[in-house]
């Protein structure tokens, strides 16, 4: 029997080798099936970008000449649509500096003021006729007016000769983004092909139907963009969007129908409301504005050393050194109350709800819309029906703080619980916890982090309302930072602006510091 190895063949060599020829090929294989059209070419590109960890730049010239209708029917949009902005930039250069009205601004000018122009020169011939003082100066109105007239006619002259240059640019844009395209094609169609070994539900080949709806949005928005800067003003519908003002008009009359509507079937449960507000706010007002000064910073300064150490304690007892020399005391008191209400308020309803959401994802996918309005719509805006149902003052501003800042402690109960390992919890489980240990014990402990930087974002954010609050009648640290912006008080509005920072970070260091 003849032994392989005495005859310089290693079967291991062999079997390796085969398995490489064989990943080729079926690499080979999944190329041709996701580019579909011109493999051979792919198959070489893909190769060569794949040998290297840099990036290899390589020519795609059908990438090149199409531009973002090749990118976009390829299904990258993500590449398409920054390529059609800078391509639409260079048409419509080239289309203003061949056939645009470049001048169209200033021969607009020259023909508003010709209509004064032929008033001042009747009024300068009746005032020459009747012998009248005014002469002179109607002489010198009606020379600016023409010297006005000459200008605006020189740079009209002026930028209608800068056509040719303008062109020029817009073709310079346009070849430096055609090679840019060109060299980067291949780049990202093979970062989508390795995406698509791993989903096959990625788009793969050239399907007709997104080529020709490619094709025919980019050539719409180009089109569109040459004429609307090459022709200024000729075509309304490109300037401004056909409405009609009774369209306003009927939505506005349906809110406040709305709105009445809402005041007047719920004025006792908004009354309610109100008193409770109301009561806990003037509660925390009695502690922290009626209590002796001294005993309010020794609690602060306690606290914070209990919770964040002996260093950022003394930094409190700064801080509210400053606030007490500089005047500031009992409007930061009344503001750490208005935030209290706000922030207990807040915290109270928004972690049971996160609690609760955390289990039931359609429950959260209810009130997740909800949220982001809450968070993203401006301050001003939903502080219009909060005066409608809550009137002005302090609860109103309460409310408002809310709705501004009650969201992260939601949001971060839920991540919290939905991130602590169902390991954990099935441990738990299989050890004879109840749901009430589970919760209390394994849960909201592993969760804690999470919720507790809910806490802090949600106090911080309610912080960042007390100058907006104190447009409804909130008093406090915002009411002097509104006055200084009244008066153009720029010292009061900057001391009172440093007291807020100093009031968010002593409430951030108690709050963060037993997580450290």
């Amino acid at each position: 029997m003849t032994d392989t190895t005495d005859l310089g063949v290693n079967p291991l060599e062999d079997t390796e080798s085969e398995a490489a020829l064989a990943y080729a090929e079926e690499r080979r294989e999944n190329i041709r099936t996701f580019v579909r059209t011109s493999p051979d070419y792919y198959i070489r590109m893909f190769d060569k970008i794949g040998a290297s960890a840099k990036f290899t730049p390589t020519f795609n010239a059908m990438a090149g000449l199409f531009g973002p209708i090749w990118f976009g029917a390829r299904g990258l949009w993500n590449w398409a649509l920054p390529f059609l902005i800078l391509e639409a930039l260079g048409f419509v250069q080239i289309a203003r500096g061949l056939f645009g009205e470049l001048g169209a601004e200033a021969l607009a000018r020259i023909s508003s003021i010709e209509g004064t122009l032929e008033l001042r020169k009747k009024q300068l011939e009746a005032a020459l006729e009747e012998g009248s003082d005014r002469v002179e100066g109607l002489q010198r109105a009606v020379d600016s007016i023409e010297a006005n007239i000459a200008s605006f006619r020189a740079e009209a002259e002026a930028m209608s000769a800068q056509g040719f240059s303008i062109a020029l640019t817009g073709l310079a844009i346009l070849i430096i983004v055609k090679l840019v395209q060109a060299f980067m094609a291949n780049w990202a169609l093979e970062a989508r092909f390795s995406d698509w070994l791993s989903d096959r539900t990625i788009r793969s080949g050239l399907p007709v139907t997104e080529i020709v709806f490619s094709a025919i949005f980019m050539i719409l928005i180009v089109a569109t963009a040459m004429v609307h800067y090459s022709f200024p003003g000729k075509f309304s519908l490109l300037t401004a969007f056909p409405t009609d003002p009774n369209i306003r008009l009927t939505g506005i009359t349906w809110v406040e129908d709305f709105i009445a509507w809402c005041v007047r079937n719920s004025e006792a449960f908004f009354d309610a409301l109100t008193f409770g507000i109301r009561a806990l706010l003037d509660a925390l007002e009695v502690i922290l504005v009626q209590t002796p000064w001294i005993v309010i910073a020794s609690l602060i300064i306690l606290l914070t050393w209990l919770t964040a150490g002996l260093r950022t304690a003394i930094y409190s007892g700064a801080f509210l050194a400053y606030m007490g020399l500089l005047g500031f005391w009992e409007a930061a008191m009344t503001t750490l109350a208005l935030l209290g209400t706000a922030a207990c308020l807040s915290i109270v309803i928004g972690i049971p709800l996160g609690m609760f959401a955390a289990r039931r994802p359609r429950f959260y996918a209810f009130i997740q819309p909800i949220m982001d309005f809450m968070q993203t719509m401006p301050a001003f805006v939903f502080m219009v029906p909060v005066i409608a149902f809550f009137g002005v003052g302090k609860p109103a501003a309460v409310v408002v703080t809310m709705i501004f800042g009650g969201t992260p402690v939601v949001r971060l109960t839920v991540l919290g619980l939905r991130g602590v390992p169902e390991s954990v919890r099935e441990a738990a489980i299989s050890f004879g916890a109840n749901k009430w240990y589970l919760l209390t014990k394994v849960d909201l402990p592993l969760a804690s982090p999470s919720i507790r930087a809910g806490i802090n974002q949600t106090i911080m954010l309610s912080l960042a309302m007390v100058v907006v609050a104190s447009l409804i009648g909130a008093k406090g640290l915002g009411e002097d930072v509104l006055e200084a912006l009244q008066y153009a008080n720029v010292g009061q509005g900057i001391l009172a602006g440093f007291s807020i920072l100093f009031c968010a970070m002593i409430l951030d260091r108690i709050v963060q510091g037993q997580r450290k």
